[in-house]
Formats: structure tokens, sequence, C-alpha cells
């Protein structure tokens, strides 16, 4: 799908880069080395199973029938939206590992909601960030062979994706946009980090994405700690009709709260987004903290009923009707 840059840049983005590395500004950072030793002798994680054998893979359309827009929670943050003309993936991964090594890293305790041979002819690619769970190589390569998306990135991973010569490409800063013909999509402010080794710690961007549709917007939050950025982008683009946001990799508090929101913020966030659904992604694939796998789907159940804030199965498909 062709995508053209659109002029300008929103209003209202805080500085957030000193030249040379990238911060989390009006929000707490990640924490650093020492709070990591802290964390790996103090950790209590909770019981967990190693494979959860309860996922019927689901096989979408090849396109949105008119008139409705599509949202199938594939994995983790994987999730395929699919509207008039388009199909767009989140931040995919199928990899059994997410790790820069086959055998070490954290492993998937579940397969995939949909099986790569019964994924649609993808258009657009969003990434949020560079995190081995989010930029998922084996991922990027296949999708690249087999349909030659557009890849759309946060500032600086751009470089990573030209090295391998992937195209196209286009590299977004916060506040910077794109339009094609049947949607427009923009680049919003996250609180979080990025590295994909031990020199490379803020070198290259994070954040969400609004994306403008006939249907309304859809909002896919990436990672992210709570900050005003939620409030920032109602005011700029208004109540999502739809939006993805994490729910898991949070305890413990005191270490993840700066980068992982948990599903009482989550829910919040939903508040403050104003979103008609929201539907729950980042838990339930791989387990990266000291919650039980299920632990955050549970808790967001306890806490969110009644409420349009669902966290559907793997494979399970969310039908919006564009009115």
């Amino acid at each position: 799908m062709e995508m053209r840059s659109v002029p300008g840049q929103l209003p209202g983005i805080k500085p957030h880069s000193d030249g040379r590395r990238y911060f989390n500004p009006e929000a707490p950072q990640a924490r650093g080395f020492s709070d990591l030793l802290r964390w790996q002798l103090e950790r209590r994680p909770e019981p967990s199973p190693a494979w959860v054998d309860d996922v019927t893979p689901s096989v979408p359309p090849a396109r949105a029938e008119a008139g409705r827009l599509h949202a199938t929670f594939i994995n983790h943050a994987t999730v395929l939206l699919q509207g008039p003309g388009w199909n767009l993936l989140t931040d995919p991964i199928w990899s059994e590992r997410a790790s820069p090594v086959p055998r070490l890293g954290p492993r998937r305790h579940r397969m995939p909601g949909v099986r790569q041979n019964d994924l649609p002819p993808i258009d657009i690619v969003l990434i949020s960030h560079n995190h081995y769970d989010h930029l998922d190589w084996p991922t990027v390569r296949w999708l690249t062979e087999r349909d030659r998306p557009h890849w759309v990135v946060p500032a600086g991973v751009g470089r990573w994706m030209r090295k391998r010569n992937l195209a196209p490409v286009s590299e977004l800063e916060w506040g910077e946009g794109l339009a094609g013909s049947e949607l427009r999509i923009f680049s919003v402010p996250a609180a979080h980090f990025s590295a994909r080794g031990l020199r490379d710690r803020n070198r290259t961007l994070w954040c969400g994405y609004v994306i403008q549709t006939a249907a309304g917007i859809i909002y896919f939050a990436g990672d992210t700690g709570f900050g005003p950025h939620f409030a920032w982008i109602r005011e700029q683009f208004g109540a999502p009709r739809l939006a993805l946001l994490p729910i898991g990799a949070y305890a413990p508090r005191w270490f993840m709260s700066p980068v992982h929101i948990a599903p009482e913020d989550a829910l919040q966030a939903h508040e403050i987004l104003g979103a008609e659904t929201s539907l729950a992604i980042h838990h339930g694939t791989f387990r990266l903290t000291d919650e039980a796998l299920d632990t955050p789907r549970q808790r967001l159940g306890e806490l969110a009923s009644n409420r349009s804030f669902y966290a559907p199965a793997h494979g399970q498909c969310l039908e919006i009707e564009l009115i």
C-alpha cells in the first residue's frame, strides 16, 4: 500500500532526546542495571505452567467485508487489523523465543492464535520499538519475503531495517504521520525504553500509533508505562473506537511500573482515552516478569466486569461495524 508523509508534526510533543539518546519526558525512566540485579536476587515468581494447550487457531478472511473492521488477537502484542482495502499487523512475532539466540531467552507458552500459513496478505506492519518480543527478525524476514509490506517504525529503527534490505520503510518521530488512500497513521508518545544489545540502550525511539480509519481511530499503545500521553492522545485525536492496551509484564511494580502498565493502569488509560472498546494485549504468551502467565487476564476480568475492555483468547476476532 502506498503511503506518503504527512507534512509537519502534531503540537504538544515534549523534548525527548538529548541528541544521543531518547528519554521519557514527564515520566520515570526505565530502571538501571543495579535495580535489575536487585530484582533477580529478590524475585519470587508466581507458579505458572510451562505450556498451555488451549488455543484453537482461527483463519481470518483474506479481506474484511464492506462495512466491517476486524481485530484478531494473535499473540503477545501481535494483532491483525483488517479494514476496507487494508490488512495491518502490530509487532508481529511467531518465533518460539523472544531472543537473539535460538535456544535461550523467553520462550513461548502458547501457540499463536493464527498460523503463519493462514495469515492473509499484509499491507502494513507497525513496529512499536526494537525489543525482541516486538521486533522479531525471523518473522520480519518471513513477512518481507512473502508480502513485502510497508514497515512503519520509530526513529532510529530504520537503520536496522535498511541494513537487512527491508523496504519500503517509513521511520517516524513522535507526532509525525503517514497518509494512504484508506487510512492515516501517526506515531504517538509512550513511556518505555529501547535496546537490542548491551551498548545501544535508548539509541532508538519507542512509540505507540494512532490509526485513523473510516471506522474512527484505533490506538495501539505498544509497550508503555503510565503517563500524560494518554490524555494527550485523547486531546489530539478524540476518543478511540478501539484501543489496544498492554496488561502484562508488570511485576514487581517497583521495577516494572516505569515501562509497563498493570491491568489497573490499563483500565485507567481506557477511561482517560474514552475508548469505546479496548482489547488487552501483551499477555499470555511469553513470561517476561514475575506474575503468572494468565494472572493479567484474570486480574483484568476481576476489575473490568461490565466494562468495554476485553481480554480475548488467542485467535479470537472482535468485529466492529463501520457507522
